[in-house]
């Protein structure tokens, strides 16, 4: 069952982290902006993460209506998760959020991976 939204927020950066917080939530919004992805994709993206807090992740971001669960057409037919069109809108900050990361991660002594290449690719 969905946590309920507070009803009221003092500023709209406080609603926004309601909700999209949880470092997996951006996490899994940040692959899916580049296109829909398996579960099993997801899984092997993000080896920290267990199934079941994925499936949780996965679930909450659908009833905040983020993220559906679609299925590809044709010949290798599957379940894919993909971003809705509010999700859609989420991808500028996103892609701010994941440049930043590159970025800094140096200045804070951190390591950082590129499973998707995506500085390679421009996003």
């Amino acid at each position: 069952m969905a946590k309920r939204l507070t009803k009221e927020f003092n500023c709209p950066t406080e609603f926004a982290l309601e909700v999209l917080g949880g470092k997996w939530k951006t996490v899994i919004l940040c692959y899916l902006r580049l296109r829909p992805h398996r579960y099993g994709e997801l899984r092997a993206l993000m080896p920290k993460l267990s199934d079941k807090v994925l499936s949780e992740r996965l679930q909450e971001l659908a009833e905040k209506g983020l993220v559906a669960k679609g299925r590809l057409p044709g010949e290798r037919a599957a379940d894919v998760y993909a971003l809705t069109p509010r999700g859609q809108s989420l991808k500028a900050p996103l892609a701010a959020l994941y440049q930043w990361g590159l970025r800094h991660a140096e200045e804070f002594g951190v390591e950082v991976d590129e499973p998707l290449g995506l500085e390679r690719l421009g996003r």
